[in-house]
């Protein structure tokens, strides 16, 4: 089992559950009677994550009270942001509480599972090398939840470039690894996919395929009747 440390994406607002979440933070939602934070933690915690950060904005005192309640004695970091600097941003942020150089990087809506245990065992693996950024990717058959009509990346020989019409269908899956230095020369706030579009060009975004089946509850139908 390998040691890391992993950021949970906590501040956004969750405007697709609609009015799921207008007095309580996605991340706090309870899902088949458990709560995605919770499942987030515990997935992670049982292989091998040993360095919590959760960011957080939207209705962030809510957040801090459970985790406070839940999570007292966890090697966990609470990262308020005051504005929201955007995945990027919020990523970029986290290097500054860390000496670590590469860190886990996950959205808060993915559902684990215990059959995902050996693909991200797997993909963490070789975490300290990664020297700009891989992402887990999921082929259409096994990614349920909310997802777009189109792909997202296209992957050949573990290079990742972007979708492209008539492509096999590959999301993303919620899972990155990041490596600060793709941080340098970036503004404060931005996104992810800014990042990722600029070292596509370059050919250093690394990939691979999870084999088991991906949850995303992204959206409140997906939440309802997934």
């Amino acid at each position: 089992m390998v040691n890391f440390p992993l950021l949970i994406l906590c501040a956004g607002f969750g405007k697709r559950m609609l009015e799921l979440t207008l007095e309580k933070p996605k991340p706090l939602l309870k899902y088949k009677n458990i709560i995605l934070l919770y499942n987030t933690i515990n997935f992670f915690q049982n292989i091998g994550c040993n360095d919590f950060f959760v960011n957080t904005h939207y209705l962030h005192k809510k957040i801090q009270k459970y985790i406070n309640k839940e999570f007292n004695n966890y090697p966990l970091k609470l990262i308020y942001e005051p504005f929201l600097l955007g995945t990027g941003g919020a990523i970029k942020n986290i290097f500054n509480y860390t000496n670590n150089k590469n860190i886990c990087v996950v959205n808060a809506d993915i559902f684990w599972r215990s059959e995902n245990i050996f693909d991200i065992q797997n993909f963490l693996m070789h975490l300290n090398e990664i020297e700009y950024c891989k992402i887990l990717l999921s082929k259409h058959n096994s990614f349920y939840g909310l997802k777009n009509k189109e792909g997202d990346f296209r992957i050949k020989n573990g290079i990742v470039s972007k979708w492209k019409k008539g492509d096999e269908i590959i999301y993303y899956s919620g899972i990155q690894i990041v490596n600060k230095n793709i941080f340098e020369n970036s503004t404060k706030i931005f996104s992810m996919n800014d990042v990722w579009n600029k070292i596509i060009d370059n050919q250093q975004l690394n990939g691979s395929i999870m084999e088991s089946k991906i949850l995303h509850i992204g959206d409140k139908n997906s939440f309802e009747n997934l």
